[in-house]
């Protein structure tokens, strides 16, 4: 019982992960932003990047590596691959976000109720629950995410609000920009139109 009294409480460890890829700094050269992450790691945490990229450390991992020099190779063009794709990814969802528009459309239910829906959102990272709230609590009405005929996501907003929604937007997302949002009106045709 005394011998348990007496042995301290292991200390806590903290762990540092990269901002970039998330992984431990040891691992982010095994991830494809791998430039990225010694960049960051550079900049955030000076002594952890001499201890992991300095010449001496390069250089005893390399005595400890026992791959040849054709595995060696091939790891280095998988790891460029990797690279490659991973900016390629990241260029085309630059394009997809440049050419998306979102869509603020009023559409007339009955003679004087109208309902506001947006789409678009998500494509730019917006929540859209936490945005319909935000939507619903701004202009006291009721606000939903809803599913479209066509299966995606879109914001449905009870009243008016197409003009105070854009310039809501605009505030709160910074990242969208204004030439993307187009303004629709869609009433609802009459039943008796063709008498």
């Amino acid at each position: 019982m005394d011998t348990a009294e007496q042995t301290p409480a292991p200390a806590k460890k903290t762990l540092l992960y990269c901002a970039v890829c998330s992984l431990p700094p040891e691992y982010c050269e095994f991830s494809a932003s791998k430039n990225k992450c010694q960049a960051w790691l550079k900049e955030s945490h000076p002594s952890v990047y001499q201890q992991l990229y300095s010449d001496n450390a390069i250089t005893e991992k390399l005595a400890m590596t026992t791959l040849s020099e054709e595995k060696e190779a091939k790891e280095a063009a998988k790891m460029e691959k990797a690279v490659t794709k991973e900016e390629a990814r990241m260029a085309r969802e630059m394009e997809k976000k440049k050419t998306s528009k979102i869509v603020i459309r009023r559409v007339v239910r009955n003679k004087r109720k109208c309902v506001t829906s947006v789409f678009g959102l998500d494509i730019f990272g917006i929540d859209l629950k936490k945005t319909a709230k935000t939507f619903a609590n701004h202009f006291a009405c009721g606000g939903s995410v809803s599913k479209t005929p066509q299966g995606q996501d879109e914001i449905v907003v009870q009243g008016d609000f197409s003009e105070e929604i854009k310039d809501l937007i605009l505030k709160l997302h910074p990242q969208v920009p204004e030439e993307n949002i187009a303004m629709v009106e869609d009433e609802k045709k009459n039943k008796k139109m063709a008498a």
